[in-house]
C-alpha cells in the first residue's frame, strides 16, 4: 500500500497538469470559456423549471432549486464518467510514447469534471440568493454528498475506461444509458408521485441516496442521516474495489488496442 502512495505522491503534479489541460481543451476555443459551467445549469434550470412546474409545483416547495440541487449531483456523475471513458483512448500518444500510471488520466478527467462542480455549486448558491431562500448552515456539509460522488463516479469511471479501450460500443451504449439514469434519478420530479414499484427501483439507484443528501443539507436545513452515510459508504467502496480491480487486470493489454 505504502508503494501505490509513493508512486501517486511521485506523479501528483502530472496529475495537476493533465487536470489543467483537460479543462483547457474542454473550453478551448469558446468565448465564454468556463462560464459554460455556470450557465449551463442555469439554463437547464429556467428550461426544466418551466416546463415541470405547473405538474409539480403543488409538491414541491422551491422547484427551480429543487431541480438544480438535482443537477449538480447528477450532472458532474455524468460528465465525469462520460470522460473517463476515454481517459485512456484519448491519451494513447502518450501512453505509447512514456510510463505513466494510467489511472492518472482518469483522475483528471474527475478532477477537472469536479472544477466544474464547483462552478456549479457556486451558480447554485448564488440563485439561492437571487431567489432569497432560506441559507441553512448545513450547506457548509455540502462536501459530504459531493465527496461521496465523486468517489462514486471515480469507481464507475475506472471501470468504463477499462472496458472501452477494447469494447468502443461501450461508449454510446452508455449514453443511452445515462439518458435512462436521468429519468430514474429524482431530478424533475418528487418521490412522492411514484407507484410503490418504480419507487422500489429509483431507491436502488445509488445516486438517488446522494441527490436527496445533497438537497437535505443544502435545501432542507437537514443534517445527513446515519442510514443514509452508511449506504452511501458501502456503494462507493464496492464500486470503487470493482473499480480498481478491472483497472488493475486490464491496463497491461491498453497498448494493444490503442
Amino acid at each position: 500500500m505504502s508503494t501505490y502512495i509513493n508512486n501517486f505522491l511521485k506523479y501528483r503534479p502530472l496529475l495537476n497538469e493533465l487536470t489543467v489541460r483537460d479543462i483547457k481543451t474542454r473550453y478551448r476555443r469558446s468565448v465564454m470559456g468556463v462560464l459554460w459551467s455556470l450557465l449551463n445549469p442555469l439554463c437547464t434550470m429556467i428550461v426544466l423549471s418551466i416546463v415541470f412546474s405547473n405538474l409539480f409545483k403543488s409538491d414541491i416547495e422551491n422547484f427551480p432549486l429543487y431541480i438544480m440541487a438535482g443537477q449538480v449531483v447528477f450532472n458532474f456523475y455524468s460528465e465525469a464518467t462520460s470522460n473517463s471513458m476515454n481517459a485512456i483512448i484519448g491519451n494513447s500518444s502518450l501512453i505509447k510514447k512514456a510510463y505513466i500510471p494510467k489511472y492518472l488520466f482518469v483522475l483528471s478527467r474527475i478532477m477537472s469534471s469536479l472544477v466544474n462542480l464547483m462552478a456549479s455549486f457556486a451558480a447554485f448558491i448564488g440563485i439561492m440568493l437571487v431567489l432569497r431562500a432560506e441559507m441553512h448552515y448545513t450547506i457548509v456539509l455540502a462536501f459530504i454528498p459531493i465527496a461521496f460522488t465523486t468517489v462514486f463516479s471515480a469507481g464507475v469511471g475506472l471501470i468504463l475506461a477499462a472496458y472501452a479501450v477494447k469494447f468502443r460500443d461501450l461508449i454510446h451504449i452508455y449514453g443511452v444509458f445515462i439518458t435512462a439514469l436521468l429519468y430514474l434519478t429524482p431530478i424533475i420530479y418528487p418521490m412522492s408521485m411514484l407507484p410503490d414499484t418504480i419507487r422500489k427501483v429509483v431507491l436502488l439507484n445509488p445516486l438517488t441516496n446522494m441527490v436527496n443528501m445533497f438537497r437535505d443539507v443544502a435545501i432542507n436545513g437537514l443534517l445527513p442521516g446515519w442510514q443514509s452515510i452508511l449506504i452511501a459508504t458501502a456503494e462507493c467502496a464496492v464500486v470503487m474495489i470493482i473499480g480498481l480491480y478491472a483497472f488493475y487486470k486490464k491496463q497491461d493489454s491498453f497498448i494493444l488496442n490503442i
